[in-house]
């Protein structure tokens, strides 16, 4: 398995939609961060898959170690 790779040492705020299912990177490797592109092929890491509970911003992970997959917990301050 390869490393995760620190993206961004801040949260991605992005709208999303009530229902509609969506990829995070969690390998931090994407061109389309903070959703998966495809780029994690051969890590052993494969993207996170979650459905909007509502429409709105959500904050996910940019630093790749939330303990809340795929929300930024406030990881990225420790790193």
């Amino acid at each position: 398995m390869t490393e995760r790779l620190i993206a961004q040492k801040a949260p991605h705020a992005v709208e999303v939609e009530e229902g509609k299912d969506y990829y995070w990177c969690a390998c931090g490797r994407s061109k389309k961060a903070p959703y998966c592109d495809g780029s994690h092929k051969d890590t052993g890491i494969r993207p996170v898959k979650f459905t909007a509970g509502k429409t709105g911003t959500v904050y996910l992970c940019g630093c790749k170690h939330t303990a809340n997959e795929p929300f930024c917990d406030g990881a990225h301050k420790s790193l």
